[in-house]
């Protein structure tokens, strides 16, 4: 198949005009003030209409300075308020056959499914050569994130992830702070939410062998795509199969990509060199642990190393994630009202001359013994400011895929990637965690409750090879 650049179409245009301009050539003013010319309209499809794809499509449209030229979802009713309001935009329920038959007309496309469909409809659209904004986290798993990193880089072509933060003026003020040195060499970071605010932790319906009729609006064995096949049920979709394995990253999926892009960016994070968890435990009786497979824990305690690569003391930097409204323990000399003063979670920032807490997004930044940073004076952000902040997130992306591969989105794929891989190492370590085998004298054996060690150039955990089941997981037939 013949690739189909983002940028043929656009460039045809340009040179037709250019061969044309002997004839006539009027000024943009003349059209109108705020006019747009088609030829600098973004063509934009978008896979998955409904949840966070209304405000994607919405934010990329901007009001129709871009094009909306194709829609696809596997719900019809998801999909009703965008097809109403782009008539004309070619409605698909495959994203495979929308690809197919609609890539000359696309120059760009958002994708907003369920975590474990991030990777197969990304890696399609850019092997045709167009531009992508996936929705966080980037992939289901280390192995697509790896994969959709390197994709990029190959294909030319213009990314952005949607952890919207990342263009948002609290990430680069957080990341200013830290970096400037006003809490000294940073050695541990605390990371907390009250995710999940769905069930997890239960009994699915799967395992209790209850099912539903699908709706006729669905198209259920294309909403299942790579994960194994299950009869339908409405506890899955829309939003609530964030808590299944197969199909979501549970809460460290959903809020990971939002609050630890903050200490990743901040401490410059590579791949961490080991990774140990707790998890919540259930009991169905007196005494009588209950696992269920098929969903989430209801509460993890997620502990990663990483190596220091900066001029500090520490040898390692410890990043921990809390969820299922565990929080870690205050250090002393901070205000518990501030530091906790969003419910849906935070950040502690604990260096060897201070303490940084942050909220979401690294917003509100406050700097602890407050005595001490009395009279501080907060140091510009280095990074450039977007305009709208973190709403202005998918039309960066947007301007970035007009001027081209190269030009800087805030959460383009060689930093979305990496930063992926360090949140799913937190669900590789919660799965091997949970991992157990059958003792002949009644019970359980639970191998993986330790310390694992992994390489991350080679994607492996070294002293657990159970574990690597994790990284890359087994596609439905058909799907690979």
């Amino acid at each position: 198949m013949k690739k189909d650049t983002p940028g043929s179409r656009r460039t045809f245009i340009k040179q037709s005009s250019l061969a044309l301009a002997g004839f006539s050539i009027v000024p943009r003013h003349v059209l109108g003030k705020g006019f747009v010319a088609p030829s600098d309209k973004l063509n934009i499809a978008a896979v998955g209409c409904g949840g966070k794809a209304d405000f994607n499509i919405q934010q990329a449209f901007n009001n129709g300075t871009d094009n909306i030229v194709a829609l696809c979802d596997v719900d019809d009713r998801q999909a009703k308020k965008y097809r109403e309001k782009f008539p004309k935009a070619p409605y698909y329920k495959d994203f495979r056959q929308m690809l197919a038959k609609e890539k000359k007309h696309i120059d760009a496309v958002i994708i907003s499914t369920p975590d474990h469909m991030h990777y197969p409809v990304a890696m399609a659209a850019m092997q045709l050569g167009k531009h992508v904004y996936v929705e966080k986290p980037l992939a289901h798993d280390i192995w697509e994130a790896r994969q959709l990193t390197e994709a990029a880089q190959k294909y030319k072509v213009v990314t952005q992830m949607g952890n919207q933060g990342s263009s948002g003026k609290g990430t680069r003020l957080t990341e200013s702070i830290i970096q400037s040195g006003a809490i000294g060499d940073v050695h541990t970071v605390e990371v907390w939410t009250n995710r999940p605010v769905w069930p997890q932790g239960v009994k699915s319906p799967k395992d209790k062998g209850e099912t539903q009729p699908v709706p006729s609006e669905v198209d259920w064995n294309l909403w299942l795509g790579t994960a194994p096949f299950r009869e339908y049920h409405e506890a899955y979709m829309p939003f609530r199969w964030r808590g299944y394995w197969d199909f979501g990253t549970g809460s460290l999926g959903d809020m990971g990509c939002h609050f630890m892009d903050v200490p990743f960016r901040a401490l410059k994070l590579g791949y961490p060199t080991s990774v140990e968890c707790s998890v919540g435990q259930i009991y169905s009786d007196f005494f009588k642990e209950a696992f269920f497979d098929d969903v989430c824990p209801p509460s993890a305690a997620i502990h990663l190393k990483f190596p220091n690569t900066g001029k500090g003391s520490h040898k390692e930097i410890s990043v921990s994630w809390y969820d299922g409204g565990i929080r870690p323990r205050l250090p002393e000399g901070c205000d518990y009202e501030k530091v906790f003063a969003r419910v849906d979670g935070g950040l502690l920032f604990i260096g060897s001359q201070g303490i940084l807490a942050a909220e979401i997004f690294g917003e509100n930044p406050k700097l602890f013994p407050s005595e001490k940073f009395a009279n501080y004076v907060l140091p510009e952000p280095k990074r450039p400011l977007v305009e709208g902040d973190t709403n202005g997130h998918q039309q960066q992306w947007v301007n970035a895929c007009k001027k081209g591969y190269g030009t800087y989105t805030s959460s383009a794929f060689n930093e979305a990637g990496p930063l992926t891989e360090m949140v799913l190492m937190g669900n590789l370590a919660v799965r091997s965690f949970l991992y157990r085998t059958p003792r002949e004298q009644g019970g359980f054996d639970f191998p993986g409750r330790k310390k694992l060690l992994w390489d991350g150039a080679n994607m492996k955990i070294t002293n657990f090879d159970v574990a690597n089941q994790f990284v890359k997981r087994q596609y439905r037939e058909g799907w690979s």
